[in-house]
């Protein structure tokens, strides 16, 4: 029998756009290229290895760093808090079309992400 495996129809654009960010948000600064591969490897291993929940678990932790990264004034560090935000926000809406429980588990983060969203839609001219 073979496992469902739908939600990873929706990780290459997380897979290529979240080390830099994610790193960057760690950081507070430009992330460094080694950091940035590390995190790289990090996504790969969970997309190749892991589950839908651990994924899962993982952009939690992304949006949970997103909030942590608020209000931060280096441009670098906001421009990566916007593309987490939107790259997570856009995953996380992705899943609503797909079977399993992906949807209801990130719900919660989908809240916030929204109000992020819709924040950052406000700021921008």
């Amino acid at each position: 029998m073979v496992k469902r495996a739908s939600w990873l129809s929706v990780t290459p654009e997380p897979e290529r756009a979240l080390p830099e960010a994610v790193t960057t948000l760690r950081c507070g600064a430009p992330a460094p290229a080694a950091a940035v591969a590390e995190e790289s490897a990090r996504i790969e291993a969970l997309v190749l290895c892991g589950s839908e929940r651990r994924w899962d678990g993982y952009l939690h932790e992304v949006v949970s760093l997103i909030d942590q990264r608020a209000g931060d004034t280096d441009p670098d560090v906001a421009r990566a808090r916007e593309v987490a935000i939107a790259v997570i926000s856009n995953h996380h809406n992705l899943l609503l079309a797909l079977p399993g429980r992906g949807a209801q588990r990130t719900e919660s983060d989908r809240r916030r992400l929204s109000e992020l969203l819709a924040t950052i839609n406000e700021d921008q001219p």
